[in-house]
Formats: C-alpha cells, sequence, structure tokens
C-alpha cells in the first residue's frame, strides 16, 4: 500500500494504464543558420498551437468538462502566443543558441519564478508554462506525445503527473488516475474533481511499484493506493465503491434541505468562489449563498486594472445568480504574495506581514473607490455583503467604511440606484482583530473568519513553508481560543460571524465550530452537501459541550482525538 495526497474522492479498482512521459534531451548545440532555426521553431509553435486547438475541440464534443475548465485552453494558447515567451526565446535564437536548448532555457526561468511564488493561482500558472513548453520541445524534437484518448478497456491512469492537456484528453475507460506528484489545487486534481473521477496525487513510488497490466486499486477517499491487492481486498474495496456511490446519491436528497442540526439550531453552509462561473457550483451542490467572492481573480485575469463598468457587470451576474441568497464580496486583496504586472509594488522582506488588502487600498483609494462604485451599483440586483479584508485596527474598519459611505452617497446623488439593506462587515484573519472583536462588533455589521493567514499569524509560520507546515493547525486550543473571541464578539453586539477559510468545510473541525457558534460555513462547492449531512446528524448542545473541553485542552492531537471519539461513537 502506498499513501498519497486525495485529490478527488472516489474508489476505484482497475488496470493499470502507465503513461510514460518522453525524454527530451536538450543539448546547449550551437547553430550556424540563425534563419533556419528561427523557421524550425516558428514551425513548431504553429503545430503547438494546432495541438492545443485540437485538444479543446475534442474536449468540448466530448462534453465532460465545464466551460471554466475548457478555458484552460484558452489561457495554453495565450501562453503559447506570449510574445514575452516567445521573444525571449528568439533572442537566444539569434545568439546561435538551438531552438529547443533555448525554448528549455526560457521555460525553467518562467516556470521558477511562477512556482516560488505562495500564491496559489500563480502556482497554477507554473504548471501551464510546463505543459506547453514541454508540447513545443516535443514538436521541436520530432517527438509524438501519448494520447490518453487511446485506452481501450477501464483502466486507473499511473503518470508522474497529468498535464491540463492529459486530463481534458481521458476518455470512458478512465475509471481514476494517481501520480507521483501534485497536490489537491493542482490542475489535475481540479479536473479530475469536474469530471467526477478519483484521483490520489503526491503518491511517492507508485512509478516504481506499478507496471502497465497491474491490478490496481484506488482509495481516493483516505488517499491510498494497492497494487496488486488480494481477492480478499478487491472484495472489500468493491464494497467500499458501491458505498460510496449510495452515500453520493444519499447527499442529492439534500440540495434543497436546511443546514440544520437534530436539535433545531440553524446554520448557513455557503461557498467561496472566485469567478462569477464559479456561482454555477454553490447552486448546483445546495449552497445557501455565497460566503467569500475572491475579487482578486478579476484583477489578475487583467491586461491593466478592471473598469468600474466591467467589475459591476461580473458582480452583477454573480448577485443576480444567487438572489435572493447573499453574496458577500471581499474587496482587493492583492499585494504581498500576489502581485499583478501591471501594478508594480515594492519588494518587501515579508509581503505576507506587507503592503496588502486594504492598507493597499486606504493608500490607493483611486482603486479602491472604482471597485466599491462597482459593487454598490450592483447591489440592486442581489443581496450584497460587503467585506474588508487584513483589518488590524478600528482606524483601518472606519476609513475603509468612510470611502464606502462617500461613494455610495455620491451615486445615490447621481440618481443611480443602490440598495438600502447592504451589510459591511470584515474579516478577522489577524490576532489583534480576534481579540477586539467585542469592540469591532459595535461598528462591523458581520465577521468571518479567513482561518488560512489567521493560523500563519497566530504560529508564526509562513503557510506555504513545508519545513514549517506542522505548526499549520486548524484545531490548536489557541486558535480556537481566538475563534471563540471572534464569535462572541459579534455575538455580543446581536451581529453574526462567519468563516471562509479551509477550516470551515473539514469534517473534523466543523463539529467543534458549530459548538463554538458559528453562524455561516462557507466552503469549496463540492464540501456543501457532505457539511449539510454532518450538521444535520449533530445535537448542537452536544456539540456545545464539546468545544467548550476542547478549549480546555492543551494540543491539537487531544482535541482530535475528542472530536474523533465523539464522531465513532
Amino acid at each position: 500500500m502506498l499513501k498519497g495526497i486525495a485529490a478527488s474522492a472516489g474508489v476505484a479498482i482497475a488496470k493499470v494504464f502507465k503513461l510514460e512521459t518522453p525524454v527530451l534531451h536538450v543539448t546547449e548545440e550551437r547553430v550556424e543558420d540563425v534563419n533556419a532555426e528561427l523557421a524550425r521553431f516558428n514551425a513548431a509553435l504553429e503545430k503547438t498551437l494546432a495541438d492545443i486547438e485540437g485538444i479543446k475541440e475534442r474536449a468540448e464534443k466530448a462534453g465532460k468538462l465545464k466551460p471554466e475548465e475548457l478555458e484552460i485552453f484558452d489561457a495554453h494558447l495565450m501562453m503559447a502566443n506570449d510574445p514575452e515567451l516567445k521573444g525571449q526565446i528568439e533572442t537566444l535564437i539569434q545568439d546561435h543558441d538551438n531552438a529547443v536548448h533555448a525554448t528549455d532555457t526560457v521555460a525553467k526561468m518562467m516556470i521558477q519564478m511562477f512556482e516560488s511564488m505562495d500564491n496559489e493561482y500563480f502556482k497554477a500558472r507554473a504548471a501551464d508554462i510546463k505543459d506547453v513548453t514541454f508540447r513545443l520541445r516535443a514538436n521541436l524534437a520530432g517527438i509524438e506525445i501519448p494520447d490518453l484518448g487511446l485506452m481501450k478497456e477501464d483502466s486507473i491512469v499511473v503518470a508522474e503527473d497529468l498535464t491540463p492537456s492529459d486530463t481534458a484528453q481521458l476518455n470512458s475507460f478512465a475509471k481514476g488516475f494517481v501520480t507521483e506528484i501534485g497536490g489537491r489545487t493542482s490542475h489535475s486534481a481540479i479536473m479530475a474533481r469536474s469530471l467526477e473521477i478519483p484521483a490520489v496525487v503526491g503518491t511517492e513510488g507508485i512509478l516504481k511499484a506499478a507496471k502497465a497490466g497491474d491490478l490496481i486499486v484506488l482509495d481516493a477517499l483516505k488517499g491510498e493506493v494497492i497494487v496488486n491487492p488480494t481477492e480478499e481486498e478487491v472484495a472489500l474495496y468493491q464494497k467500499k465503491a458501491a458505498d460510496y456511490i449510495q452515500y453520493r446519491n444519499d447527499l442529492k436528497v439534500l440540495k434543497d434541505a436546511e443546514s440544520i442540526t437534530t436539535d433545531g439550531h440553524k446554520v448557513d453552509i455557503v461557498g467561496n468562489i472566485g469567478t462569477p462561473k464559479d456561482a454555477d457550483g454553490v447552486l448546483a451542490n445546495g449552497g445557501e449563498g455565497v460566503g467569500l467572492y475572491r475579487t482578486e481573480f478579476l484583477y489578475m485575469n487583467a491586461q491593466a486594472l478592471p473598469t468600474e463598468d466591467e467589475q459591476f457587470e461580473a458582480y452583477k451576474e454573480v448577485l443576480e445568480k444567487m438572489a435572493p441568497h447573499p453574496v458577500v464580496v471581499r474587496t482587493l486583496d492583492i499585494g504581498g504574495d500576489k502581485a499583478l504586472p501591471y501594478l508594480p509594488l515594492d519588494p518587501e522582506m515579508n509581503p505576507f506581514l506587507g503592503y496588502r488588502a486594504i492598507r493597499l487600498c486606504l493608500d490607493r483609494k483611486d482603486i479602491f473607490r472604482t471597485q466599491l462604485r462597482a459593487l454598490l451599483r450592483a447591489s440592486a440586483y442581489g443581496k450584497l455583503r460587503i467585506m474588508f479584508p487584513m483589518i488590524a485596527t478600528l482606524n483601518e474598519f472606519r476609513a475603509g467604511k468612510q470611502v464606502y459611505e462617500e461613494e455610495r452617497a455620491k451615486l445615490i446623488a447621481e440618481g443611480v440606484k443602490v440598495a438600502d439593506d447592504i451589510e459591511v462587515g470584515m474579516m478577522v484573519e489577524i490576532p489583534a482583530s480576534a481579540v477586539l472583536a467585542d469592540q469591532f462588533g459595535k461598528e462591523a455589521d458581520f465577521f468571518s473568519i479567513g482561518t488560512n493567514d489567521l493560523i500563519q499569524y497566530s504560529m508564526a509560520a509562513d503557510r506555504g513553508n513545508q519545513k514549517v507546515s506542522y505548526l499549520y493547525q486548524p484545531l490548536n486550543p489557541s486558535l480556537l481560543r481566538l475563534i471563540k473571541m471572534a464569535i462572541d464578539g459579534a455575538h455580543k453586539n446581536g451581529k453574526w460571524c462567519g468563516m471562509c477559510g479551509e477550516m470551515a468545510g473539514d469534517p473534523i473541525s466543523a463539529p467543534v465550530l458549530l459548538g463554538l457558534g458559528l453562524d455561516e460555513f462557507s466552503m469549496s462547492a463540492t464540501s456543501i452537501l457532505p457539511a449539510r449531512k454532518m450538521i444535520n446528524s449533530l445535537s448542537y448542545a452536544e456539540m456545545k459541550e464539546v468545544a467548550a473541553k476542547a478549549l480546555e485542552m492543551s494540543t491539537m492531537e487531544e482535541v482530535k482525538e475528542l472530536v474523533g471519539k465523539y464522531l465513532n461513537d
């Protein structure tokens, strides 16, 4: 048995289809005929573009991928056409470098640049560049890239990694895949969840352990892989696969149900989104609203600061889709580790602690005012809630609220319709704001706890640093006490408190959060129905007792044991 990361839930048993990535030999051989080498490079680039177009077309015809997943190939076409990429390669060729080595050099430089960033969105761009430039180098070398569409029997794909192009070519015989590297946020994992096939990634040693044709068990519920299982194991996992299918079917009946405990306590289970299209997934999974709309993706996917009208259209689309459910929009959280090429910022020693989010917006009020005007105009089309990120002091919240009130007054004076029930709240992601929550609660309409940052700030541990990843402890009693302060600070002032960090969708954390009095749980769309099923099975009175015990414990391990014991009883 090998252990990996469960990236797309499910259980599958089938033969191994081993995807062998062709080896590309790169030499530093110099070329004399620069014009001929440039022509060879441009021919390979044209073929690469045609290949990507062909893959996208086949994926569209197959109808398995959503429009937003197909957009990955538009991004790949943009990269292949990127004048910066092409220009740098051609410059090296003009210096008599051969096309394969020139492409390899530029690709490595760009991949390293993106992989070094802490932001998951930009790290995903590194995978895109790898995919595009690998295909380009293969075309230059005249090497055929394997086609996963050639599978002729039920199979589980085993590979070092799967590119978006690979995943899009999976046919109906693909019952799942397992990779040597990768994580839950990689493109292959995201697309596996869309295709609803089980996937285990980051499974060290799988390439050595599995041969083509071997029988393999893929348990993507636990993140386990068994090569050449016994008959008893096959029978056990066949039952587990059938039980999981039944479990998914049972979840579907909860789509329109309330999220209410066995003793009548109701909470809201809502979704996190990054683009207007993501709202469809929240609705399809029975989300009761949007608890976090990450507006920075509007800026990241643009070549310049998005205009007021461009932003208005995006916010309006989400509000109309979700109406009458509420939509919590986080104002621009950019800066620090999230760089925009058209908004140069000074380099910082500690970007997570630096010039970002509300700090940048209060300094660049021109950017802030444009976004607030777009949001206020869109408020007429649904139930809007606005929250400011990275609030550390009450004066910051007041300053943000003042800009909001100024733009609201201007629009009303201009005769623009603006909703009169907009709530303006804040994220609690800095320990200082959790400790002072009773005072913030007098002025903010609501809180949303951002646990990803709250954990790293509380533990003084960079969440992107593997060497200190053991300190990422959502259930550490110290963090639970900060969460309790935030919830109590809201409730003391008659306000509500939600959570939009990863912790909200974690099945071990949910019972404790429920007991602490959390009002709203915001998570990825696919986590909504499992979370509702769990909430509907719990007693609020009992969870309050569990939470009270957890607050008095010393370590995360003790809290996990407490919750695990309750859930297993």
